[in-house]
């Protein structure tokens, strides 16, 4: 019972800390219609300055830190694409290459680092509340939900603004937005530069969570952040912009249970998780266009049977 208690607490714990991802692709793919692939490398980022501020003594710092680390790599990605006239994704791909070397360089020259015996942010909040019953055993779920939730506010508040107005604007019809005297370069790039931000968050977070990051840490983000994306738009819904962000926090949540039920029970090997997470997230952007091709062919049958007759 105790183990099962705390493969539900880690989950829940991960899930609100890896739904500031799916956040992140909710921004970019969902309202801007931008398929950024810059997400694998800029969570590394994220976790990468994370960790090497805490280890220097400042792990507060670290998280608004590794956030405008992400705001950076948003821009570059903004400004090939915007400035540069490279496509979209090829521009995600070239900046997530050229993310590689940096987040090295941020790491030491090393392929990995370490928090041991360093202080972090749950660290600290452990402390704040000592003589709270509770306290000691669910302050890193607090403090990850406390973070995910007010980031998922500020987001909701941010999209209601002339701006964030002007984004979701952007991301339906470039045309229209540029014939109503908004710059689509400023917005796209405001854009990228946020859902960035976000994806740096998750990989601070995660990083000081984990006390550890690695160069391979960020591998399949963008994909199981589609898959929370995705599952959580199937339970709660698309419509409007409330119920877009309370989707990738409940869907991320969910893929973590998943996770955690696979992993606990071993029906899956975990080995092949990321490989049916990529086929899930396959199936079900193609979902309409398979829909439609099967509507397609069930009417071509039905006129052959009355043409037969």
């Amino acid at each position: 019972m105790g183990s099962i208690l705390l493969i539900s607490q880690t989950a829940l714990e991960l899930g609100f800390q890896y739904a500031l991802v799916a956040m992140a692709l909710f921004l970019s793919y969902r309202i801007l219609d931008i398929a950024d692939l810059t997400t694998d490398g800029s969570f590394v980022l994220g976790a990468a300055v994370s960790v090497t501020v805490t280890a220097a003594g400042h792990p507060v710092l670290a998280i608004p830190a590794a956030m405008l680390a992400g705001v950076c790599a948003g821009f570059v990605t903004a400004f090939l694409q915007t400035r540069m006239g490279v496509p979209s994704i090829l521009a995600g791909i070239i900046t997530n290459t050229g993310l590689y070397t940096v987040n090295l360089m941020a790491m030491g020259w090393k392929s990995s680092a370490s928090l041991m015996k360093k202080e972090t942010v749950f660290t600290l909040a452990k402390g704040l509340f000592p003589g709270v019953p509770f306290w000691g055993q669910w302050y890193e779920l607090i403090l990850s939900a406390a973070v995910t939730l007010l980031a998922g506010v500020l987001l909701y508040l941010f999209l209601g603004t002339r701006l964030g107005l002007s984004i979701r604007a952007t991301g339906d019809n470039r045309d229209m937005v540029r014939a109503s005297s908004v710059n689509p370069t400023f917005t796209i790039t405001v854009g990228l530069c946020l859902a960035n931000a976000l994806t740096a968050l998750s990989g601070g977070v995660v990083g000081q969570y984990q006390r550890t990051v690695d160069m391979g840490s960020g591998t399949g983000i963008v994909v199981i952040g589609l898959a929370c994306l995705i599952i959580g738009e199937t339970v709660v819904g698309r419509r409007g912009m409330g119920r877009g962000v309370i989707a990738v926090v409940v869907g991320s949540i969910i893929y973590r249970f998943i996770y955690a039920i696979v992993f606990y029970t071993k029906v899956v090997p975990v080995d092949c998780l990321k490989l049916l997470t990529a086929a899930v997230v396959a199936l079900a952007i193609a979902a309409p266009t398979i829909k439609a091709g099967a509507g397609l062919q069930k009417r071509k049958l039905a006129a052959g049977r009355k043409g037969g007759r």
